[in-house]
Parts: C-alpha cells; sequence; structure tokens
C-alpha cells in the first residue's frame, strides 16, 4: 500500500485532471452532438447529409487515430493550443457523433403530431425543435447518454500516450517506481475510475427518476 499512500498526492491530482478532460471534452460532446441531431432530422438535405458524414467519419474512426490527426495536425494549419486543448478536442469531436445518434433516437421517439402541432401555431423547426422536441428527448435519452460518457471517462485514459499527467498516466509512473506493488496500484487507479463510473450512473438515475415523476 506504500505506493498509494505515499503518492496520494500525485494520485489525486491524476484524476482531477481526468475529470478536468471529462468535463471538457463531454461539455463540447453535448454542444456538438445536438447540433449534429439537429441536422440529422432537419428538413434541408444539405445539413441531413452533412450530419450524417460527420457521424459516418466520427463514429467509424478509432479514437487513436484521431487525437494522432489532432496532435499533430494542428500545429500544421497553424493552430497550436495546449495539448489538454488538442486532447479535449479530439475526445469531444469523437464523442459528440455518440451523443448525436443517442439524442436522434430521443427525437425519433417523439409523436410526430408534437412537431405538427407546433408549425400549426407558427413555430419555425428551430423554435419546435428546442421549445417543443428537444426538452422531451433528452429527457428520452437519459441512461444513453449516460453511457456515452460513461464511455468517455475510460477514454480518457488515451490521454496517457500524449504526456497529460491524468489517472493513468499517474499508474503507469508509479507501476515504474514500484514494482512489487503493481497490483495494488492497478487495483486502486481502477477503483477511482470506478467511482467515477458510479457517479455518472447515479446522477443518470435521479435524473432520469425526477423527470419521470414530473410528467
Amino acid at each position: 500500500m506504500d505506493a498509494l499512500t505515499e503518492n496520494w498526492d500525485l494520485i489525486l491530482d491524476g484524476f482531477l485532471n481526468t475529470l478536468q478532460l471529462l468535463l471538457g471534452a463531454g461539455a463540447l460532446a453535448l454542444v456538438v452532438g445536438t447540433l449534429i441531431a439537429l441536422f440529422r432530422v432537419s428538413p434541408v438535405p444539405v445539413l441531413r447529409g452533412t450530419g450524417a458524414v460527420y457521424v459516418t467519419i466520427f463514429r467509424n474512426s478509432p479514437l487513436l487515430v484521431l487525437l494522432l490527426i489532432t496532435y499533430y495536425g494542428l500545429p500544421q494549419l497553424g493552430i497550436n493550443p495546449s495539448f489538454y486543448w488538442k486532447i479535449i478536442l479530439a475526445m469531444g469531436l469523437y464523442t459528440g457523433a455518440f451523443v448525436a445518434e443517442s439524442l436522434r433516437s430521443g427525437i425519433n421517439g417523439i409523436p410526430l403530431g408534437q412537431a405538427e402541432a407546433s408549425r400549426s401555431l407558427g413555430f419555425t423547426f428551430g423554435q419546435s425543435m428546442t421549445q417543443v422536441v428537444l426538452p422531451q428527448a433528452f429527457r428520452n435519452v437519459v441512461p444513453p447518454l449516460a453511457s456515452v460518457f460513461i464511455a468517455l471517462t475510460k477514454n480518457t485514459s488515451l490521454a496517457m500516450s500524449f504526456g497529460v499527467a491524468e489517472a493513468a498516466f499517474r499508474m503507469k509512473g508509479l507501476v515504474n517506481d514500484y514494482a512489487t506493488e503493481r497490483w495494488t496500484i492497478f487495483i486502486g487507479i481502477a477503483l477511482g475510475y470506478i467511482i467515477i463510473v458510479e457517479a455518472i450512473s447515479l446522477g443518470a438515475a435521479l435524473l432520469e427518476r425526477r423527470w419521470r415523476a414530473e410528467r
């Protein structure tokens, strides 16, 4: 246990960086995913096509490839943010495709009559989506979105390959320094990830229960 107790500050710092990546990429994914979901159900063919192409590219590309493209490609374009923001950008755009598809399924689950009723009241497509359809769609897809963000939590470990000092990076360093305690280190770091995942699951369950009670 010495590896964990003597390096508690490093482990805590690693998980704080993991949470920062999760929150940053998660916020970007929600924004991008909502926009792409609206594109996917738009009456404008160009927007529908754009949304479909985005989902096809990002959902079917390995995240590590996207990280490499962002990490090495952006500087070639004269854009060179910190490593932290490069990782957030790649993970956010990647996860946004999964958010979009989850949200699109929620939109498709809303009775068509509600959208038609809002249009008969003079709502534009945008107003109908934002004021009538999207609020209900988000309520319908809480469990799938929770699964997406749980996957994102585990995907943050890939940032280790680019020198970001998140939890997996700290674990690798500790294993190198305390080779005889590697299983203790593995289990300790795994418990940290489990706590984060369980917090997401609990939050989703409470939110779903609250929204169900409000119906």
